[in-house]
């Protein structure tokens, strides 16, 4: 498959199937996240990598995008 029916296809999919793409990218992709233009510092990206492993650790402690949004919302007063 060319990249033009690639792009031409991603909007039919449902998002779990994007969201299956997103992951299978991100893990051909390996750490380039980590590249030298990369706007975080050292610290933040530390933070990130050890609230990923306590993820990992724990799946379930973690809490649907929609209940998140409805908490920060309520936090900001919106």
């Amino acid at each position: 498959m060319r990249t033009a029916e690639i792009l031409e296809e991603l909007p039919r999919l449902s998002r779990e199937e994007r969201d299956v793409i997103r992951l299978k990218l991100a893990d051909l992709d390996g750490d380039g996240w980590d590249d030298a233009d990369d706007p975080l510092n050292k610290a933040d990206k530390a933070l990130i990598e050890t609230r990923l492993a306590a993820h990992e650790q724990d799946p379930a402690s973690a809490i649907p995008w929609e209940q998140f949004a409805e908490q920060l919302k309520r936090r900001l007063g919106e």
